[in-house]
C-alpha cells in the first residue's frame, strides 16, 4: 500500500444549499440563493404568489460519512413550498453515518411547506437527520417526513442499521415541538414487533403548526379512516402518524392528507403516484 492510499479515506459527498425569499411586487422572490457541492436548488415557475423549490442531491444517494445541509428562510408574508426531485436513498455504510441537517425560518405571516419525497433506507444504512425550525408568532409550517425500510417491490428490506431523526420546532424562540426517533441494530426484528410497526415497512410523520390546526383536524380524520394512522391537535399544532405495508400504500394515505393541509392544493408535481 502506498503512503497516499494509506492516508486517503473514501470519497464522501458533501453539499450545502441555502434559499431565502422576500416579498416583491406581491410575489415571493429570491433574496439569497447559495449552492455548494452535491446540493442543488431549482425553482420551477409558479402561477401564484408562492415560490416552489426543488432540492437535489447530485450524488444520487448518501452513505456513511456523507453530509448534506439545507437552509430555507421565508421572509415576511412569503410562502415557500420545498420538495425533493426524487426519493433520497441511504445506502449501506461501510463506516460512519450519513448526516442531513435542515434549518427553516419563517417570518411574520409567512408559510413554509416542507414536503420532501420519501427517504429509502437500505440494509445496513446509517443516517442521522435533524430538522430545526424557527417560526414567527404568526407564521405557518407544514412538514412531512416519510421513511421506507427498503423497497418491498424489489425484495429489499432493512434488517440492520441506524436511523436517528431529531426535530426541534420553535415559535418566537419557544420550543413547541420536539421528538427523537432512534432505530438501531436489529431494525427488522424491532419493527416487526406490534407496538413498533407490526411489520409495516413504510411510515411517516406530518406536522402542521399554525392557527388552523383544529380546523385541519376535522378535515383529515375522515381521510384516515380504516388506515394504520392517527391524528391529534393541541396548542396550535396538528400531528399525524401513518404506517403502511409499502411506499405505494403510504402515498395513498399521504397525498390526500397533504392536499387537505394545503387547502386543497395538490402535492408538488415532482411527486408521482
Amino acid at each position: 500500500m502506498t503512503i497516499a492510499a494509506a492516508i486517503t479515506g473514501p470519497q464522501r459527498a458533501q453539499g450545502r444549499g441555502h434559499l431565502a425569499a422576500k416579498l416583491l411586487d406581491g410575489r415571493a422572490r429570491i433574496r439569497e440563493l447559495y449552492q455548494e457541492g452535491a446540493a442543488k436548488i431549482r425553482l420551477p415557475e409558479t402561477f401564484d404568489a408562492s415560490m416552489e423549490a426543488v432540492i437535489i442531491n447530485t450524488a444520487g444517494g448518501l452513505t456513511g460519512g456523507d453530509q448534506m445541509n439545507w437552509s430555507v428562510v421565508a421572509g415576511p408574508t412569503t410562502r415557500i413550498d420545498v420538495t425533493t426531485q426524487a426519493c433520497e436513498k441511504i445506502y449501506k455504510a461501510s463506516a460512519g453515518t450519513a448526516e442531513v441537517t435542515t434549518t427553516i425560518e419563517a417570518g411574520a405571516n409567512a408559510r413554509v411547506d416542507w414536503l420532501p419525497q420519501e427517504t429509502i433506507l437500505f440494509d445496513r444504512a446509517s443516517l442521522f437527520r435533524r430538522l430545526d425550525v424557527d417560526l414567527d408568532e404568526t407564521a405557518e409550517f407544514l412538514a412531512v417526513e416519510a421513511i421506507l425500510l427498503g423497497r418491498k417491490a424489489m425484495g429489499e428490506k432493512m434488517e440492520t442499521g441506524l436511523f436517528r431523526d431529531r426535530w426541534r420546532i420553535r415559535r418566537a424562540g419557544r420550543l413547541i415541538h420536539a421528538e427523537e426517533l432512534r432505530l438501531d441494530g436489529a431494525i427488522g426484528a424491532l419493527t416487526a414487533r406490534q407496538p413498533v410497526l407490526s411489520g409495516q415497512v413504510a411510515f411517516a410523520t406530518l406536522l402542521y403548526a399554525g392557527p388552523l390546526a383544529e380546523a385541519y383536524l376535522a378535515s383529515v380524520r375522515p381521510l384516515l379512516g380504516g388506515q394504520a394512522a392517527g391524528a391529534s391537535a393541541w396548542n396550535g399544532k396538528l400531528v399525524i402518524r401513518a404506517a403502511a405495508a409499502d411506499g405505494f400504500a403510504l402515498r395513498k394515505i399521504l397525498i390526500p392528507v397533504i392536499s387537505a393541509l394545503r387547502n386543497g392544493a395538490p402535492v408538488p408535481k415532482v411527486w408521482n403516484l
